[in-house]
């Protein structure tokens, strides 16, 4: 018996959840589309379009908005370099770290830690983490300019 349309859309839905919960949990590790699509039995073109579909992001810009997220908490913490931070969260250039970093946080990594570093003293993380979570889809950019 073959496989309705609407039962084959629940299943890639569960095998794209997976995805995305593989990238929650191992957003520091090397991950790339490839290797994601080809655990999940997927094309990487067919896991990029669903998972956009699905989630409204490519899987790639999802991992480095976690990413993104994870630096802003190690610099708020002030104990970590910029440098260092952008290794701990599993980037491997410091300048896609920053360009991504800018785009979505709306200012450098650096201009980041020192401000933060301040302003969320004696806040507790819990607070901090949902305050200060980054503008996905380049919307920092537009907001810093308004």
């Amino acid at each position: 018996m073959a496989k309705r349309p609407d039962s084959k859309r629940l299943e890639d839905l569960a095998w794209l959840r997976r995805v995305r919960d593989r990238i929650d949990r191992e957003y520091a590790k090397p991950l790339n589309v490839e290797a994601l699509a080809r655990d999940v039995h997927m094309s990487a073109g067919h896991l990029s379009r669903e998972f956009k579909r699905a989630f409204g992001e490519s899987p790639y810009s999802y991992l480095m908005t976690r990413r993104i997220e994870r630096a802003m908490a190690l610099l708020r913490r002030g104990d970590m370099s910029v440098t260092e931070v952008c290794f701990e969260v599993g980037c491997s250039s410091l300048g896609t770290f920053s360009t991504r970093f800018t785009e979505l946080v709306g200012v450098p990594p650096s201009v980041y830690a020192r401000e933060a570093s301040h302003e969320m003293k004696g806040v507790p993380p819990c607070v901090a983490k949902r305050v200060m979570k980054p503008v996905r889809n380049r919307e920092a950019t537009a907001l810093a300019r308004t």
